[in-house]
């Protein structure tokens, strides 16, 4: 890929005036406030500051989902206005150099949110073992017994507590909109040693 896509003015527009209209409608009556309450104009810093903590969130996951996606550094690098080595270094994960005689880890990718459950199935019945994900991928590692997996909305009140009680174990802390749970199915051993299906 020579040339990294580009948003239209009016796709980048949309955004911004997106992001804005968060910001401002995020606390009750801000937009009002500043025209007469120097109080609201430290509401609307610590608005803005969440709103800018988020997108820096977001970026880094996009990041992350176009490198599982096959993109390379240096097509992130123009699209972000940055060298490819300006790139890798802010958003490359830190630390993910595997120690000595740690379990075989595969990367299932590229996946949507329509195929990735599919895919953990059978992943999960050969014996591999759900332990990061992230935009477009999920990580995986040998573990020699089958795992069953279930994806649940983000932030419905108890379900943690229900799901835990029920032998779930959550993978990560969440990723919007979705939790990702993951439980030994049986102590059988995994189907075969075979790798799992890349996509489904």
């Amino acid at each position: 890929m020579s040339d990294a896509p580009q948003l239209s003015p009016e796709e980048e527009a949309r955004i911004r005036e997106g992001i804005a209209s968060a910001v401002l409608g995020a606390s009750e009556g801000l937009a009002a406030s500043l025209e007469h309450d120097p109080e609201g104009y430290l509401r609307l810093v610590a608005a803005t500051r969440t709103g800018a903590e988020e997108t820096s969130r977001l970026l880094r996951e996009a990041v992350q989902g176009a490198r599982a996606a096959g993109h390379s550094w240096d097509v992130i690098g123009r699209l972000l206005g940055v060298s490819r080595q300006a790139a890798q270094q802010r958003f490359a994960p830190k630390g993910t150099t595997v120690p000595e005689g740690s379990p075989e880890r595969r990367v299932l990718t590229p996946l949507t949110a329509f195929n990735e459950m599919a895919a953990l199935a059978e992943a999960g019945l050969e014996g591999w073992e759900l332990v990061e994900f992230g935009p477009l991928y999920h990580a995986v590692v040998a573990s020699g017994r089958q795992w069953e997996y279930r994806r649940v909305p983000f932030a419905v009140a108890g379900r943690r507590r229900r799901m835990e009680a029920d032998g779930w174990t959550e993978v990560g802390t969440g990723s919007f909109p979705w939790s990702y749970y993951k439980r030994p199915l049986t102590d059988a051993p995994a189907k075969d040693d075979h790798a799992p299906a890349q996509g489904a």
